[in-house]
């Protein structure tokens, strides 16, 4: 794990305790995006940095769920929430940048709200193509960058700079079907597929 990605697990897992206090205004905000982009989970399907399980309750029953974090104190906190709404799903802990599940091995992947705290976004997009089946589906709601004033400013003093989560997943293979804001033009939802 490189410098940065240690960094990131280290804030996650300082965040983890009062991670939840946010759940309401983020269900104002998002309105009923989380259910949408859940609700088109089929079969073996990978949530890339679950964190806490805000998406649990909107999977359809019937998915063979896996949720993967890099935060060992967020994934305690998804145990605990999958276990009150018994829920069935392998909790691993792991880098969305370097997944340790075989080429292929998912008919669905979501990422959610969490690109933008990744590192590097384009090589876990690549991890997330690879590990997709050939015509699975990519599921992805996060924030842009920013580009009006203030907002831009800050986006410019990242160490990362945020992207169109779609033109990265166009970068590394994805089909995209389907794109559009929310949020007031502060995220983007995705719905791509592996060739």
């Amino acid at each position: 794990m490189d410098e940065r990605t240690e960094r990131t697990r280290e804030d996650w897992n300082r965040m983890a305790a009062g991670y939840d206090r946010g759940e309401r205004l983020q269900r104002l905000v998002l309105g009923g995006v989380r259910a949408r982009l859940c609700g088109r989970a089929r079969d073996r399907t990978l949530e890339v940095a679950v964190g806490t399980g805000h998406d649990l309750p909107y999977y359809p029953d019937g998915v063979e769920l896996t949720g993967l974090d890099l935060s060992p104190r967020m994934l305690a906190a998804a145990r605990r929430r999958a276990s009150a709404l018994g829920r069935p799903v392998t909790l691993v802990e792991g880098d969305a940048q370097d997944m340790p599940f075989d080429d292929g091995g998912f008919d669905t992947v979501l990422c959610a709200l969490a690109l933008c705290a990744i590192p590097d976004q384009r090589r876990a997009l690549e991890e997330m193509h690879r590990v997709l089946r050939p015509g699975g589906l990519l599921l992805l709601v996060d924030h842009i960058e920013y580009t009006k004033a203030p907002w831009r400013w800050r986006e410019e003093r990242r160490e990362s700079p945020r992207r169109l989560p779609r033109a990265v997943a166009r970068e590394v293979g994805f089909a995209v079907d389907h794109h559009e804001r929310t949020a007031l033009g502060f995220l983007e939802t995705v719905v791509a597929r592996r060739p």
